[in-house]
This record gives C-alpha cells, structure tokens and sequence, in this order.
C-alpha cells in the first residue's frame, strides 16, 4: 500500500469545466457537494483506503521564525496555502493507477447546478524513505 495526498485548490491550478466560486453556490450546492465527498470517504473507508480528509478555513497566516527574541515575521510575499489549498484527503492504495482512478473519480463532485465540478486535483505520493545524507 502507498499513501497520497489529494489537494483541493481555491486557485492555482488550471479552471475547472464548472468554474463557479463555492461562495456563489446555494446552500443546496453545498450540501451535494458535501454528501458527495462523505459518501466517496464512506466507500474508501469500507475497502481499506480512507486515511483522513478535513476541508480547511479560508483563514491562515504565514509564519517565519526570525531569531531569539525577536517576533515572528508573518504574512511574507510569497501566496500562502490559505490562498491556494481548499482541503485534502489522504488515501492509501495498492498502485498508483488505482490512486489516479480514485482522484478522477472525486474531481466529478457536483458543484453549481448540480453538475460536476471537474475540477483540477493535485496528487502527491507520500515519501516513503527519507532522504540519504552523506557527510
């Protein structure tokens, strides 16, 4: 088994075929969305490949560590994830085929009108060793 991290992006991918902000859903927009992504966790929990899966607040800050005694530096100008990350799921599948058929699969949550989103979905293969370091 291999564990991947699908990302929900806000922005930064390419646009979605059904390209309409979720802040400008109804509420019954929402709620299908929701249910679907439930009910797709509910399936992959029965087969063994649901890990986790949390939606995030738009809210967030940046933070840097910038010496003993000094205060936090915060908000830099680089595109924070708040801007960018929408949530994630974590699955954990036999290959990489299966994580990809899995990933098509949620990209079709229902968005405004009730039609698939189609959105863009970020995949990412755990690491699975660390990295060597040699002196």
């Amino acid at each position: 088994m291999a564990k991947y991290l699908l990302l929900k992006h806000y922005r930064g991918a390419p646009a979605a075929v059904n390209d309409v902000p979720m802040d400008q859903w109804t509420s019954q927009e929402i709620s299908a969305h929701v249910r679907y992504m439930r009910n797709f966790a509910d399936r992959l929990e029965e087969t063994g490949e649901f890990v986790d899966s949390q939606a995030l607040a738009p809210e967030g800050t940046f933070v840097r560590y910038d010496g003993e005694g000094r205060p936090p530096v915060t908000d830099g100008p680089f595109a924070e994830t708040k801007d960018l990350i929408a949530g994630w799921m974590v699955i954990d599948v036999d290959t990489r085929e299966r994580a990809l058929e899995l990933t098509a699969e949620l990209s079709a949550a229902p968005g405004a009108g009730g039609q698939p989103i189609h959105e863009w979905l970020e995949l990412r293969p755990f690491l699975t060793q660390p990295p060597t370091i040699e002196d």
